[in-house]
């Protein structure tokens, strides 16, 4: 059975009722930063969120093809998070303002299992370039 991030640790993915204080390990993320209405038909917002599944999928379906991953196992794509805010005028907005979505910040990510390093990344990347023919901007990011 494939390991589910969201199952395993439910203090990040579900979170109780009630506020509390939750101390967050370190971990990677695949992460992309844009900015701009995330509505947009053919936008950078789209383009984003097609590399960092593209990413995603690659090195979860590496286990299919010739490149192996020291320490891979099977597990479940995190799911997408992410992190907005506005800068207008060159500062940041208190609050949102949704009828000017153009002006919208954005950083979304995708978790990585532990074992992948930063060649198995930068391999995903490129495979998941050729195969998907996708402009790649992604990063592999830690988070503390």
């Amino acid at each position: 059975m494939a390991f589910d991030f969201k199952k395993e640790y439910k203090e990040f993915y579900l979170p109780p009722k009630e506020p509390q204080i939750v101390t967050v390990p370190k971990m990677q993320f695949v992460a992309v930063r844009g900015k701009g209405n995330p509505n947009e038909e053919d936008g950078e917002y789209k383009a984003a969120l097609a590399v960092l599944y593209a990413v995603s999928y690659t090195l979860k379906m590496s286990k299919m093809g010739d490149h192996r991953i020291e320490g891979y196992f099977d597990y479940v794509v995190p799911p997408l998070e992410g992190f907005w805010w506005q800068i207008k005028d060159g500062t940041v907005v208190s609050g949102f303002n949704y009828s000017d979505k153009s002006s919208f910040n954005w950083l979304s990510v995708i978790r990585l299992p532990d074992f992948v390093t930063q060649k198995d990344f930068d391999w995903a990347k490129a495979t998941a370039a050729t195969k998907k023919r996708l402009r790649l901007f992604a990063r592999r990011a830690a988070h503390a």
